[in-house]
């Protein structure tokens, strides 16, 4: 059984910057999308980046040039490397196995003052 282990997450002031961690266990990784979301209090959980297994990204619009989404196949980790943090991306940031099925982790806070 898959299960993904976050970490990371906690209370930085704005301009901050923080590495979210996901250690993948249980399954494959090298060939298996991974990804980052965020659920803002009171709102859905939306794509942050994503990764696929060559290492090709995608981002959300509001986080670009701002965040890094990498990966360590070896380690089975997915990382995101959140700099010049922003009050609005305080939230929940969820680390996503897209395999066959999909597995989500359990979840990381991250709260950026201002």
């Amino acid at each position: 059984q898959v299960q993904l282990a976050e970490s990371g997450g906690g209370l930085v002031q704005a301009g901050g910057s923080l590495r979210l961690s996901c250690v993948v266990s249980g399954s494959i990784f090298s060939t298996i999308d991974m990804a980052w979301y965020r659920q803002a209090p009171g709102k859905q959980r939306d794509l942050v980046a994503r990764i696929t297994p060559s290492g090709h990204t995608i981002y959300t619009d509001t986080v670009k040039g701002r965040f890094t989404i990498s990966r360590d196949n070896a380690k089975k980790i997915v990382y995101l490397q959140m700099n010049n943090l922003k009050p609005e991306d305080t939230g929940v940031y969820y680390c996503l196995y897209s395999g066959g099925r999909t597995y989500w982790g359990q979840g990381t806070q991250v709260t950026v003052s201002s």
